[in-house]
């Protein structure tokens, strides 16, 4: 399959998808394991699971889309406890690229920033955000960035 593999974890709400970047033990994966728990009802559509520590992009007439490197479809790294097996339900095989969110502690982040980001991704220019995996709140900001219920989203 064409295409590039990148670091990081990937996780779609209504075929969107979010690539969550930083170094190991940022909370990647553990953001995304709690992004897949929001309530479907209140979102309007399932959080699912696209990749763990590697996402396959690659450039469509559409813009980018993610899949997950085969050997490691449907798994996903809990750390202290190993490497879960998801359920067939909660995996997206295959999704559209629309938000880089870095990974961050809460002291190096602005309360609001001053210019909405984004960055060229194989030639495709994609909003990027910056999170603290480990607020509380996280995954429903990450859920808000997806849906695009910022000022500025129509990008």
């Amino acid at each position: 399959m064409d295409g590039i593999v990148v670091h990081g974890t990937c996780v779609a709400l209504g075929g969107a998808a979010a690539l969550l970047r930083g170094d190991s033990g940022a909370g990647k994966s553990d953001l995304a394991l709690r992004f897949l728990f929001l309530p479907k009802d209140t979102l309007g559509a399932q959080p699912r699971f696209v990749a763990d520590d590697g996402a396959r992009l690659r450039r469509t007439d559409a813009g980018i889309r993610v899949t997950c490197p085969d050997t490691i479809t449907g798994k996903i790294e809990v750390r202290t406890l190993g490497i879960a097996d998801l359920p067939p339900p909660w995996i997206e095989g295959d999704a559209h690229l629309r938000l880089l969110v870095d990974l961050a502690a809460r002291r190096e982040l602005p309360r609001f920033p001053d210019t909405i980001e984004w960055e060229d991704v194989l030639g495709v220019r994609i909003r990027r955000i910056a999170l603290d995996p480990f607020e509380s709140s996280a995954p429903m900001k990450l859920a808000l960035a997806m849906l695009g219920r910022f000022d500025g989203d129509g990008g």
